[in-house]
């Protein structure tokens, strides 16, 4: 669970770097805080929101995106893709040709 934590953080902190607009606090706002959430829950959703808060940031750093593929890299990974689609055809293929009926 600490790693989908991190990945949305990781996820909003980019999203947030190319919003145009400045999110600000009007007067009428109102805060929610997760206990409140899970007050109005079933007994069984209570439980598991409080097993999953976050009750401090990780320590780890964040994740490193892996950088973009180079076009002859681009090429053999589809190849490869394209291949192990061909084979589970061949299998699927073999699988009713050579599947007995009952008798």
């Amino acid at each position: 669970m600490d790693y989908v934590y991190d990945y949305m953080l990781h996820l909003l902190t980019e999203y947030a770097k190319l919003l145009k607009f400045k999110p600000t606090v009007t007067k009428n706002t109102v805060e929610l805080c997760s206990e409140a959430m899970a007050c109005r829950a079933s007994d069984n959703q209570n439980k598991f929101m409080m097993e999953s808060l976050i009750k401090n940031p990780s320590n780890t750093a964040r994740c490193v995106m892996p950088p973009p593929y180079d076009q002859t890299g681009l090429l053999r990974q589809l190849r490869r893709k394209n291949n192990a689609e061909k084979q589970v055809d061949n299998w699927e293929n073999n699988y009713w040709i050579n599947r007995t009926m009952p008798q």
